[in-house]
């Protein structure tokens, strides 16, 4: 089957890939609010992947054993109150605030016929000239009453200039895993096996019929709080669906064995594509089915979208 990456991951032509650097770092008060968010978990050694992958090219299975050494990770992807927050204290501007545009989805806008859609991969992906994190859907738009949502249209430049200046940093994909199946094996979801359990919905996708109508059953047609639904069972909220996180590692094969489970990896590659995990409000059976804890894909580190984000880490 063709990997179909272009609802999870539209690349930006021309962007420059450059991530600056800040000579400030932040106040106490931001640093404090931030490691209040951290949850530490132990470690310890999992099953890694898919026993099968619906998209081959995504290279989530064969599954393998994983070590992971304690650290600790955000409850919750990184907020747009926290993001103003950097932003007010560092100055930063992001990738789609320099380059002058960023790719909404088409239906969050009034007019999407108005917009360019993606040269090269799908029409529901347009490139907005004025959208970034602070006006999601283009000129016009806020984050006003979106102030505890996911901040999005975020590169992974922009993920690790926030991580640098608070003193934490972007989790491992293996940690990400780890994390997000919340101590169950051999489970789809960071709550079991069924897609909508007996007590309703846990997580943000798509419902109805893609890309042309959302059916909101589970209450949001585009990103909800960060912590809306129940947290999974290492008290870690929306590890699937919401908004796709961006991670450390480089994109490739799974960590390999060689006879010893692999302790701590990290992907080391040439930096031109980065994994992103967990899905996103876009996921559906019938095109993404990018929503559950083995799931990734991949994206260049300049490139921004209305459902990227991140999740921060530390030791």
């Amino acid at each position: 089957m063709d990997t179909p990456k272009s609802c999870c991951a539209p690349q930006g032509p021309g962007r420059t890939p450059t991530a600056p650097s800040l000579a400030t770092r932040a106040s106490d008060d931001l640093k404090a609010a931030l490691l209040a968010t951290l949850v530490p978990l132990k470690g310890g050694f999992f099953t890694m992947g898919a026993a099968s992958s619906r998209y081959p090219d995504d290279l989530d299975s064969p599954p393998r054993r994983v070590f992971v050494s304690p650290f600790r990770i955000a409850r919750t992807s990184v907020t747009n109150r926290i993001f103003a927050r950097f932003v007010a204290e560092s100055g930063y501007r992001t990738t789609a605030e320099v380059e002058g545009w960023s790719y909404v989805f088409h239906l969050f806008l009034e007019d999407w016929t108005a917009w360019p859609d993606h040269p090269i991969q799908t029409p529901w992906w347009r490139k907005v000239d004025g959208s970034c994190w602070s006006a999601p859907e283009g000129p016009g738009s806020s984050i006003r009453n979106r102030e505890d949502h996911p901040a999005t249209h975020l590169s992974w430049f922009d993920a690790q200039a926030l991580a640098d200046f608070t003193g934490t940093r972007l989790p491992t994909e293996a940690e990400w895993e780890f994390a997000a199946r919340g101590g169950l094996k051999g489970r789809r979801f960071p709550w079991g096996n069924d897609l909508v359990p007996a007590s309703g919905h846990r997580h943000n996708t798509w419902q109805g019929h893609f890309p042309g109508a959302n059916t909101a059953e589970d209450g949001f047609v585009g990103t909800c709080p960060a912590d809306h639904y129940a947290p999974n069972g290492y008290g870690l909220h929306n590890m699937t669906g919401n908004v796709w996180e961006w991670v450390e590692d480089d994109f490739g094969p799974l960590p390999e064995a060689n006879g010893l489970p692999p302790r701590d990896p990290v992907r080391r590659g040439d930096g031109q594509h980065k994994v992103i995990r967990g899905g996103s409000h876009l996921c559906h059976v019938s095109y993404c089915e990018r929503y559950q804890v083995h799931s990734r894909t991949h994206n260049t580190p300049d490139s921004t979208t209305g459902h990227c984000g991140l999740r921060l880490a530390a030791a």
